[in-house]
């Protein structure tokens, strides 16, 4: 067998896809992440208005407290 056979270190298999440029940004884009970051504003502005009232309910299985 071969040295190297069966681990990958051919370099013709091992090519890498090239990445896709970022620079182009056309106007669906651009959209699309206005209304992420509104929504990322919006579930921030929740989150610090929930985040002062403490646990909800205190549900989950009740204990009777005998032994």
């Amino acid at each position: 067998m071969p040295s190297g056979a069966g681990t990958g270190t051919n370099p013709i298999h091992n090519k890498k896809p090239k990445k896709a440029d970022k620079g182009e940004e056309d106007e669906t884009d651009k959209a699309f992440h206005a209304k992420q970051a509104a929504d990322k504003k919006a579930r921030e502005e929740l989150a610090k208005k929930a985040g002062g009232k403490g646990p909800l309910g205190g549900g989950g299985i009740k204990k009777s407290g005998k032994k």
